[in-house]
């Protein structure tokens, strides 16, 4: 199928690094552009979503709730199947977002483009050879049901390139409409259908022919670029397991209940489930509205401080209004409204049945909508751990209705209970960015610049910290043949270098490999100033100490007073001895920080207890007591020594296995006991 030239609208840089006035300038209209996307955005899905309760209540009304549980779980089945189809769109959104050519963005279309055609028929395939399975397994009373939904999803995963290319391109408005279209069609051939007298199949025809329609006026319009070279998509691998991941777990938490529902409930009470899933979903529904806004704006962002949170707090402000609006109209909505609504059709239930119903569902799909922004904002950004996390508890919640399925409520509150965690995990790392942020000391000045003496190879840093350790046990065996390969380091012998790395790699391999491939290494002049917002290794006996802030000066104070109380800890000993020789020692030795940029915090990896026993002699004279060699890079905070969070470590985790069971070994087989071959393991971790 041939693919379209798109029109490709320039993208802008969303955020210019500048003076301080040019900049806040710069975030307001970075709000103003994310607020404008949002209102368009918000006031489609507003349409839509009024449009998509009218259609449910009409179905409703015309089928009962035996009939509307089986049109509701075949849609839902299509919804399934949207993971597929968002994991293109997020991926078409995402790099044309970041591209900065109208030549570049065309070829990422039109490779997507393809690729979406041949998934979807694919898609399309299995669904029609495994339509009797699907069909017994949900109790419904036709294959043609499944038969139609293969038809639409062959149309509907490359609609989601078309509809990323829009988002991408910040073009809300035509993507805007083609949303309202598609709910227009749907609910005008359901309603035409329907009064033909096709009842569920006229349902099921109108949602296909929906998604067809709605494909074909997403055609991209011409542009003049007729000569568009073949793209490969930069990490591309990555990203897509990333969306595929991350919308497989979104679709599960947001529809597989129905379908579970509809597996161990009657069709009664699965009908009643679907009318109460499919109204609560507005609140997820107007938020995905915001994401979808939200997204662009973060993935093209080039601050990763201020205009970063700009964006991400404009989102959270609307999800949460979104949200307390939509449940408290539910909560405060007349008994009498959801029989009126919903027909005869419908059971008639205690007091206040279908509203407390309602108000559950939504106060979880509130809560849930949060935990999205918070998510897709990590996405937007790099790849992360957080479509894994969800796609895990996608996978709880599977296993939690299939345990506890009592009654309709016991359903929901098991959604609750796991999405309120689910929130919990995603918002450790910015809790804790929140309460130890880049300027953490009262008494630090608002503006400061880390001084940048000269640049090092990343040799040298290795030197300095293996000499640092050259006296632990674990280099007993090796202290004497490579005494002076340690001491009097040459930085031109390849061969040594690599002698340097496999010893470092036998102490602090595990350390160095969390460390990313883009750290540059500079040797640095350090003030008072940065001395205030140094902080000491969060790992070992000082966590005892250095919590909650790590702060060096503030861990160097506890440790004092410790000492002053006679502590027999021999952390402390070790501690108070040091610094009685650091009293008489004025030799020059290395520290070796890690840190994001020249105004972030930073943290010592190398030189904790020297540090801190300076500070117990000294504070004043530390700046000047050592030779200080950094570690620079944009994406430090995915190191779980620099930013301890759940994703950190779960990174960390997997690091020590490779280490113990792949690197520890071979550097010192290969490397230090003979062989001729060089080590193979990288310096830090590939986070591309």
């Amino acid at each position: 199928m041939a693919d379209e030239s798109p029109v490709v609208t320039t993208a802008e840089p969303l955020l210019e690094e500048g003076p301080g006035g040019a900049k806040a300038h710069s975030i307001h209209k970075l709000r103003l552009r994310l607020l404008s996307g949002s209102a368009i955005m918000l006031l489609s899905s507003m349409f839509v979503g009024g449009v998509n309760l009218i259609y449910n209540f009409a179905v409703a009304h015309v089928l009962g709730a035996d009939q509307f549980g089986h049109a509701s779980v075949v849609y839902t089945l299509l919804m399934l199947l949207s993971s597929v189809t968002l994991s293109f769109q997020l991926l078409c959104s995402k790099f044309v977002a970041r591209s900065e050519s109208a030549v570049e963005r065309v070829a990422i279309y039109q490779l997507l483009h393809r690729r979406a055609w041949l998934c979807g028929i694919g898609i399309g395939l299995a669904l029609a050879a495994g339509s009797s399975v699907i069909t017994r397994y949900l109790n419904l009373p036709s294959q043609s049901f499944i038969f139609l939904l293969a038809a639409a999803t062959v149309f509907y995963v490359p609609l989601g390139v078309r509809r990323g290319l829009m988002q991408g391109t910040y073009d809300f408005r035509p993507l805007a409409i083609n949303f309202v279209l598609e709910v227009i069609v749907k609910l005008v051939g359901a309603v035409v259908l329907m009064s033909a007298g096709y009842g569920v199949i006229g349902v099921v025809a109108a949602m296909t022919a929906s998604v067809i329609v709605a494909y074909f006026v997403a055609i991209p319009r011409q542009h003049d670029i007729t000569s568009v070279p073949r793209a490969t998509l930069r990490a591309g691998l990555g990203e897509g397991i990333q969306a595929a991941t991350f919308f497989i777990g979104q679709v599960v938490i947001n529809n597989l209940d129905i379908i579970l529902v509809k597996h161990f409930f009657d069709a009664t009470a699965a009908g009643v489930y679907a009318a109460v899933a499919l109204a609560g979903r507005v609140v997820y529904m107007l938020s995905w509205s915001v994401v979808s806004s939200m997204f662009p704006f973060s993935a093209g962002v080039r601050s990763e401080d201020r205009g970063g949170r700009a964006v991400l707090s404009t989102a959270l402000l609307l999800v949460v209004t979104i949200a307390t609006v939509f449940t408290l109209g539910a909560w405060l909505a007349p008994p009498e409204l959801w029989q009126a609504l919903l027909g005869r059709g419908f059971p008639v239930e205690a007091h206040r049945f279908y509203s407390s119903l309602l108000v559950l569902y939504a106060l979880t799909t509130a809560i849930y909508s949060l935990a999205v922004v918070l998510m897709t904002y990590e996405i937007s950004r790099k790849i992360g751990n957080v479509s894994w996390l969800q796609l895990g508890f996608s996978g709880a919640i599977v296993a939690g209705i299939y345990t506890f399925h009592g009654t309709l409520r016991e359903v929901i509150i098991v959604q609750l209970v796991l999405m309120m965690t689910l929130l919990l995990l995603v918002s450790v790392p910015f809790l804790r960015a929140a309460a130890f942020p880049r300027h953490s000391h009262p008494d630090l000045p608002l503006h400061y610049e880390l001084k940048k003496i000269r640049k090092v190879e990343e040799n040298e840093a290795i030197a300095e910290f293996l000499r640092s350790e050259f006296y632990q046990p674990e280099f007993s065996r090796f202290r004497e043949p490579f005494a002076d390969l340690v001491s009097n380091p040459d930085f031109t012998n390849e061969r040594d270098n690599s002698l340097r790395r496999a010893l470092l790699y036998r102490r602090r391999g595990r350390l160095w490999r969390e460390l990313p491939l883009d750290t540059e290494w500079w040797e640095v002049e350090l003030t008072p100033d940065e001395i205030l917002r140094m902080r000491v290794f969060p790992r070992n006996q000082w966590l005892r100490y250095g919590t909650p802030s790590f702060l060096l000066l503030d861990t160097a104070e506890r440790i004092r007073s410790r000492i002053l109380s006679h502590s027999r800890d021999p952390f402390i000993m070790k501690l108070r001895s040091l610094s009685i020789e650091m009293a008489q020692n004025l030799v020059y030795s290395s520290v070796i920080l890690i840190t994001i940029d020249s105004s972030t915090p930073l943290t010592i990896i190398e030189g904790n207890h020297r540090m801190t026993a300076a500070a117990l002699v000294s504070p004043a004279s530390l700046h000047t007591r050592f030779r200080f060699l950094c570690g620079f890079s944009p994406r430090m905070a995915e190191c779980c020594w620099y930013q301890t969070d759940v994703f950190t470590l779960w990174h960390y985790a997997k690091n020590t296995v490779a280490y113990y069971f792949k690197y520890r070994n071979k550097l010192t087989t290969e490397i230090l006991e003979g062989g001729t071959g060089e080590p193979t393991a990288p310096t830090g971790v590939d986070v591309a």
